[in-house]
Protein backbone atom coordinates (compact mmCIF):
# COMPACT_ATOMS: atom_id res chain seq x y z
CA UNK A 1 0.00 0.00 0.00
CA UNK A 2 1.51 3.28 -1.26
CA UNK A 3 0.50 5.56 2.29
CA UNK A 4 2.72 7.99 1.74
CA UNK A 5 4.40 10.74 -0.78
CA UNK A 6 7.96 10.89 0.02
CA UNK A 7 10.33 13.76 -0.98
CA UNK A 8 13.60 11.80 -2.31
CA UNK A 9 16.19 14.58 -3.05
CA UNK A 10 16.16 18.52 -2.55
CA UNK A 11 15.78 21.04 0.12
CA UNK A 12 13.07 20.38 3.06
CA UNK A 13 9.84 21.88 2.10
CA UNK A 14 8.66 24.98 3.30
CA UNK A 15 5.17 25.26 5.04
CA UNK A 16 2.66 28.18 5.07
CA UNK A 17 0.12 28.40 7.34
CA UNK A 18 -3.47 28.07 6.29
CA UNK A 19 -6.20 30.06 7.92
CA UNK A 20 -8.66 29.42 5.60
CA UNK A 21 -12.37 28.71 7.53
CA UNK A 22 -12.51 24.47 6.12
CA UNK A 23 -9.18 23.97 8.05
CA UNK A 24 -10.86 24.79 11.24
CA UNK A 25 -12.66 21.52 11.38
CA UNK A 26 -9.25 19.69 11.19
CA UNK A 27 -7.87 21.60 14.24
CA UNK A 28 -9.71 19.75 17.30
CA UNK A 29 -7.87 17.40 19.25
CA UNK A 30 -5.56 16.78 22.36
CA UNK A 31 -3.22 18.54 20.59
CA UNK A 32 -2.92 21.86 19.01
CA UNK A 33 -2.45 21.26 15.29
CA UNK A 34 -2.36 23.77 12.39
CA UNK A 35 -2.80 23.63 9.06
CA UNK A 36 -0.26 24.21 6.55
CA UNK A 37 0.60 24.01 2.88
CA UNK A 38 3.12 23.35 0.74
CA UNK A 39 4.57 23.39 -2.98
CA UNK A 40 7.01 20.62 -4.33
CA UNK A 41 8.04 20.47 -7.83
CA UNK A 42 6.55 16.91 -9.31
CA UNK A 43 6.97 15.38 -12.38
CA UNK A 44 4.13 12.93 -11.70
CA UNK A 45 1.63 15.46 -9.89
CA UNK A 46 -1.35 14.08 -11.28
CA UNK A 47 -0.67 10.68 -10.28
CA UNK A 48 0.10 11.42 -6.81
CA UNK A 49 -3.05 13.01 -6.25
CA UNK A 50 -4.66 10.13 -7.44
CA UNK A 51 -2.66 8.13 -4.73
CA UNK A 52 -4.31 10.61 -2.30
CA UNK A 53 -7.78 10.70 -3.73
CA UNK A 54 -7.54 6.83 -3.83
CA UNK A 55 -5.98 6.58 0.37
CA UNK A 56 -9.23 9.01 0.94
CA UNK A 57 -11.69 6.88 -0.60
CA UNK A 58 -10.99 3.98 1.65
CA UNK A 59 -10.90 6.03 4.58
CA UNK A 60 -6.91 5.52 4.84
CA UNK A 61 -4.11 8.07 5.81
CA UNK A 62 -1.95 9.48 3.45
CA UNK A 63 1.71 11.04 4.67
CA UNK A 64 3.81 13.44 3.56
CA UNK A 65 7.40 12.04 4.44
CA UNK A 66 10.30 14.38 4.36
CA UNK A 67 13.86 15.36 5.44
CA UNK A 68 13.81 18.57 8.46
CA UNK A 69 16.60 20.99 7.96
CA UNK A 70 18.56 19.12 10.83
CA UNK A 71 18.18 15.33 8.79
CA UNK A 72 15.64 13.90 10.66
CA UNK A 73 12.99 12.17 9.19
CA UNK A 74 9.29 13.70 9.84
CA UNK A 75 6.01 12.57 8.34
CA UNK A 76 2.72 15.06 8.03
CA UNK A 77 -0.77 13.90 7.56
CA UNK A 78 -1.88 14.86 3.96
CA UNK A 79 -5.26 16.57 4.21
CA UNK A 80 -5.87 18.13 0.90
CA UNK A 81 -3.72 17.73 -2.52
CA UNK A 82 -3.60 19.26 -6.13
CA UNK A 83 -1.48 19.36 -9.09
CA UNK A 84 -1.43 22.33 -11.55
CA UNK A 85 0.92 23.39 -14.23
CA UNK A 86 3.16 26.29 -14.03
CA UNK A 87 5.88 28.37 -15.88
CA UNK A 88 8.06 26.32 -13.49
CA UNK A 89 6.98 23.18 -14.41
CA UNK A 90 4.53 20.54 -12.71
CA UNK A 91 3.55 21.52 -9.35
CA UNK A 92 2.28 19.59 -6.16
CA UNK A 93 0.30 21.05 -3.24
CA UNK A 94 0.40 19.87 -0.48
CA UNK A 95 -1.89 20.78 2.50
CA UNK A 96 -1.09 19.29 5.52
CA UNK A 97 -1.67 18.77 9.60
CA UNK A 98 1.56 20.00 11.50
CA UNK A 99 2.10 20.56 15.22
CA UNK A 100 2.12 24.16 15.36
CA UNK A 101 5.61 24.44 16.84
CA UNK A 102 6.82 23.29 13.35
CA UNK A 103 4.82 25.77 11.02
CA UNK A 104 6.96 28.74 10.48
CA UNK A 105 5.74 32.15 9.53
CA UNK A 106 6.88 33.94 6.85
CA UNK A 107 6.16 37.82 7.09
CA UNK A 108 6.50 39.75 4.11
CA UNK A 109 7.42 43.41 3.81
CA UNK A 110 5.96 45.94 1.81
CA UNK A 111 7.92 48.00 -0.80
CA UNK A 112 5.88 50.51 -0.03
CA UNK A 113 6.82 50.55 3.51
CA UNK A 114 10.64 50.80 3.34
CA UNK A 115 9.88 54.47 1.67
CA UNK A 116 8.42 55.35 5.31
CA UNK A 117 11.97 53.56 6.81
CA UNK A 118 13.76 56.49 4.95
CA UNK A 119 11.94 59.49 6.99
CA UNK A 120 10.82 61.15 3.52
CA UNK A 121 7.35 60.67 5.06
CA UNK A 122 7.79 61.24 8.53
CA UNK A 123 7.85 64.76 9.79
CA UNK A 124 10.65 65.20 12.61
CA UNK A 125 10.10 65.15 16.42
CA UNK A 126 9.86 68.50 18.04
Amino acid sequence: MDDKITIIEGPPPTFEVVDDGWSTGVLEGPTLYGVALTHLRTFNGGELVERCYRAWKKRQAINLEYRDEDGNNKTAPILAARSANTDEGEMLMLWVRLPDEEIELAIDFDDDDSEDLDGEDFEPLP
